[in-house]
Formats: structure tokens, C-alpha cells, sequence
């Protein structure tokens, strides 16, 4: 375009430049002149078309995004609950519109270049986009769902594809953090949607089948790393890389065979020095599958015989002036330890009221460091929260109200009501509410003791995952609107609870927002007494 440009330019300058040569006295050189005002009409008709097609392109993607933002903007929520149009979101913000501003910086209106350079600093960057690409890989994980369903958007809710570039970018995320395990899947389903047909204009098979190569070769898999390196050599045989590759996994190859039949370890040595161990990279979560298998509803230790005991039941907390007309209506979740839930203990408008508080307040949920005390983000804790005081509002006051009512605890030493928003992949990794004898600094700065107990509060419904699951008693619970859960952190004597360990499971698909009050120690002498028994 701009060489197009530049030619009209040259001939205009070369044509004014040469209007002193007196070309009227001569047909001759009025032929010239002639020439020189046709290239001048083909490189106008050039530009001309160069400018229509940019436009074609524009006016094409600007109606694509018209129609997805027009869908999307009737329910916002539920629409980025969807964990892949959250991802593409991100792509679009960070990459492609940078890409659109590329294409018409030259030629649009300073007005259109100037807004859109003020939204950019606004708009998400490299880490958010990497962010919301982990937290896809992460769903794949915990709910073991394959690569093509999430790309063919085979999920609950929206049905959104994904492209070939999506799932070239997912690896590369991948590979970038030597992820080569996922760096693997996400290029396959690449090659594969490359291989039926879908076309690409930013990447090819070749690139694509070079990173395979390297990856399942990372993960010790030669034989494969050699499939894949030939194949690309009959797409470019004068590939450099690939060249030395293939005689490098043939030597390796030739040599591990040999070691056939030895003793393991000899076999180890002969799969060559960067021989790994095919499947998902080992992390820092001992309890990791245990976790994911609660996620996906798998493995809950509830007999028949420990379920027959669980009742649903009105409560009015021994006759409570507030709940002995309208009890509450109490379920058991658990037994050991007891988890209930009290259905229908807020209002819509309650839980609308309490969002619009928080929302202007969110920002990155963090987690207090057990060695310094400090508050940090972390990458196994995914949210926004909002902390919001009783005197903020009569609606939070109200639930602060409601909470000392039905469990019978003094909330005025409690912490304020914390509000969280799952975002993509919103996840909270196993952990424990109360301090524990490594951390007896844990609540130092409150003066008020340990957390005693949790409300949590589920302020929305979720299509899939998002689930609260206790890993060491292999507990789950599942969000429910308007309802909320209630479980003691620690003993009568004041030793944690060490059963109490839990997680907030992924969302896969849907919005999670959640409230959740910790109720401490101080205050509590009177309303539940001191066990003499440690484990009482």
C-alpha cells in the first residue's frame, strides 16, 4: 500500500516538475506525457483497489463483531461465563484490533486513530491474553474434555469455534512455559483443522508441525518426533532446522533400539538427553488429582448409610424471635465435618444490590503470604473481590444481621463481607480458612482471634463447574443461588480443623459470583463454649 502511494506521489512530482520543459511545443513530448498520465491512471486505479479491499476487509470484520457484540452485550455475564469467549475476548483487545490500527493508521480520520490510541491503554495486554489461555488449558485438565470439543465449542451454552490461529496461539502459550504436553495438543487440533480444510493467513502446517516435532520429542517420544519431521520435510525439503532434526531423532532412534531388552534404566539412557515423560508436567499440588476428581463430581466418599443420616429440616435457632414464624430451611451437605446450607436466605434484589456495591470495587483477590503476613496475588487463586462494610449499605448490614441471627455468632468481630467474581477459569487451588501453629501471625493486626467459621454465599447460578469441594474428606458442593453453606474452621477447643481443607473448582462454563463471611474467635466465648477434648 504504501509503495502504491509513493508511485502515485512520484509521478504527480515528476508531472508538476516537468511542466517548465514547454512540452506543447512539441507532439513528441506531449506523447510522453501521455504515458506518463497513464501509469498515473493504473497507479490511481492500484490504490483505488487497494483501498477497497482494505476497506472490504474492515467493513467484513467490523459486521462480524457487530453481530457477535450486539449478542454478546444482551447478557455480558453470561456471555464471557463462556470460558472460550472470554479467551477470544482477550485476543481480539490485545491482538487483533492493534492488528486493525496497523491496517488503517495512514488512511483513517485523526479523530478515529486518536480514540482508538486512548481505548488501547485500556485495553487487556500480553498477560491477560497468556492469563485467559492458561485458564482454557486449566479447564481441559480439571474436566478432562478434549481439544476439539472445546474448539468446535462442544461446551455449555454458546456454541463458539475456535480457529486455526486460536489453537496455534494456545500452544504456543504452552510453549513458552515448556508446557510441552499442551504445546502438543493444541498444535495437533491446529494441524488437524489445517488438514480439513480451514485456512490460515498467519500460519502454516509447516511452523506448525516444527513445533510438533520439538514437543513430542521434549516429551520422549522419537518415533512420533520423527513422523513429524519428515512430513514437514515434504512440505519444504530445504528446511535447515528440520534437516538436522531428522538425522539427530534417527541416530537417537537407531541407538535406543539397540538398548532394547537392557535393563530400565539403560533404556531410560538410550531415548537420548531431552528424553522426557509424555503426559502433564508435574506441578507444586501434591493433592492435584483428588482435587480435579471432586471437580468433575468424581470420587465423593458419601455412603448410603452416612447419607440415610442427612435431613433437610426448618430452622428457627432455638426459637429465635426473627425465625419462629418463618424458620429458615436448613439442609445437611455433610456430616463429618457438618457443612450445611440454608436455602433461600437472600433476596434477588439483595444479591443485584450487593453486586452493584462490589463491582466498582473489584480488583485482583489476594491471599495473605505465611511467612511475612503480606497480601500478594497468587496464580492458584483466579478472582476479583470487593470488601464491603455493614455501614456501607442496609442491605449488607441486613446479611451481616441474618448471618449472627441463624448461626448464633457475634458478627461485629468478623471480618467485613468479602464479594468475589470468578473470572475465566476462576479457580481458588485447596487451602484453609483459618491460621494455622505455622502461621501464629496470621491475624496478628485483627486482634480477634482465629476464624472461627465460614458463611459462603452463592449469589449466582453456574452452568458447569465451579463447584466447593473439601479435598481431604472428598466433599463436594455445588453453587446454588440464594443459598449459603456454613461449616466451623476449627474444634470447640479452638484446634483447626484440619478436614475443613477446600477449593473453589474451576468454572467451566457460566458466572460465579460468591460472598463469604469469616467469623472470628472474639466475641464467641458465651455462644460456643470451649471443648475440653482437643478433638472434640
Amino acid at each position: 500500500m504504501a509503495a502504491v502511494c509513493w508511485l502515485l506521489i512520484h509521478c504527480l512530482l515528476f508531472a508538476s516538475s516537468s511542466a517548465h520543459n514547454d512540452f506543447f511545443t512539441s507532439i513528441g513530448q506531449m506523447t510522453d506525457l501521455l504515458f506518463t498520465e497513464k501509469d498515473l491512471v493504473t497507479s490511481l486505479k492500484d490504490y483505488i483497489r487497494a483501498e477497497e479491499n482494505k476497506l472490504e476487509q474492515i467493513k467484513k470484520w467490523a459486521d462480524k463483531l457487530d453481530v457477535l457484540s450486539a449478542a454478546a452485550t444482551q447478557d455480558p455475564e453470561g456471555f464471557l461465563g463462556h470460558p472460550v469467549n472470554a479467551f477470544k475476548l482477550m485476543k481480539r483487545l490485545n491482538t487483533e484490533w492493534a492488528e486493525l490500527e496497523s491496517l488503517v493508521l495512514t488512511d483513517m480520520s485523526d479523530v478515529f486513530i486518536s480514540n482508538l490510541t486512548i481505548q488501547r491503554q485500556h485495553f487487556p495486554n500480553d498477560d491477560d491474553q497468556t492469563g485467559a489461555a492458561k485458564a482454557l488449558m486449566r479447564l481441559q485438565d480439571t474436566y478432562q474434555l478434549d481439544t476439539n470439543i472445546i474448539s468446535t465449542g462442544e461446551l455449555p451454552g454458546t456454541m463458539v469455534a475456535l480457529t486455526v490461529d486460536d489453537c496455534y496461539d494456545l500452544g504456543k502459550v504452552a510453549y513458552s512455559e515448556a508446557d510441552y504436553y499442551h504445546t502438543e495438543l493444541w498444535m495437533v487440533q491446529a494441524l488437524k483443522q489445517l488438514d480439513e480444510g480451514e485456512t490460515s493467513s498467519t500460519v502454516d502446517a509447516i511452523t506448525i508441525l516444527d513445533y510438533l516435532s520439538y514437543s513430542v520429542y521434549q516429551q520422549g517420544e522419537l518415533e512420533r518426533a520423527l513422523e513429524f519431521t519428515r512430513r514437514l520435510l515434504e512440505l519444504d525439503p530445504t528446511h535447515q532446522r528440520a534437516n538436522g532434526n531428522l538425522k539427530y531423532f534417527e541416530y537417537q532412534l537407531a541407538k535406543q533400539k539397540k538398548v532394547e531388552g537392557r535393563e530400565e534404566g539403560e533404556e531410560a539412557e538410550g531415548r537420548g538427553q531431552k528424553g522426557g515423560t509424555r503426559g502433564r508436567p508435574d506441578d507444586y499440588l501434591p493433592e492435584r488429582k483428588k482435587y480435579e476428581e471432586l471437580c468433575r463430581g468424581e470420587g465423593i466418599r458419601m455412603t448410603p448409610r452416612r447419607q440415610s443420616r442427612l435431613f433437610c429440616r426448618y430452622y428457627d435457632n432455638n426459637r429465635h424471635p426473627r425465625y419462629v414464624i418463618g424458620p429458615v430451611k436448613e439442609e445437611d451437605e455433610w456430616d463429618r465435618p457438618r457443612i450445611v446450607r440454608y436455602h433461600d436466605i437472600v433476596s434477588d434484589k439483595e444479591m443485584e444490590k450487593v453486586k452493584e456495591l462490589a463491582k466498582p470495587r473489584l480488583q485482583r483477590a489476594t491471599i495473605s503470604n505465611p511467612i511475612t503476613g503480606v497480601l500478594e496475588t497468587a496464580h492458584y487463586r483466579i478472582s476479583k473481590s470487593a470488601w464491603l462494610g455493614a455501614y456501607e449499605h442496609p442491605v449488607v448490614d441486613k446479611i451481616n444481621q441474618r448471618i449472627e441471627d441463624i448461626t448464633g455468632l457475634d458478627v461485629t468481630t468478623a471480618e467485613d463481607l468479602q464479594v468475589a467474581n470468578y473470572g475465566v477459569g476462576g479457580q481458588y487451588e485447596p487451602h484453609f480458612d483459618f491460621g494455622r501453629k505455622d502461621e501464629p501471625d496470621a491475624f496478628e493486626e485483627l486482634g480477634t482471634g482465629n476464624r472461627i467459621a465460614t458463611w459462603l454465599l452463592y449469589m449466582s447460578d453456574v452452568q458447569a463447574g465451579g463447584a466447593t469441594v473439601f479435598t481431604d474428606v472428598r466433599a463436594a458442593v455445588w453453587p446454588k443461588k440464594g443459598t449459603a453453606v456454613f461449616w466451623y474452621n476449627l474444634y470447640p477447643s479452638g484446634e483447626g480443623d484440619y478436614r475443613t481443607r477446600h477449593a473453589a473448582c474451576p468454572v467451566l462454563v457460566g458466572n460465579k459470583w460468591v460472598s463469604n463471611k469469616w467469623i472470628h474467635e472474639r466475641g464467641q466465648e458465651f455462644r460456643r463454649r470451649c471443648g475440653l477434648q482437643e478433638m472434640d
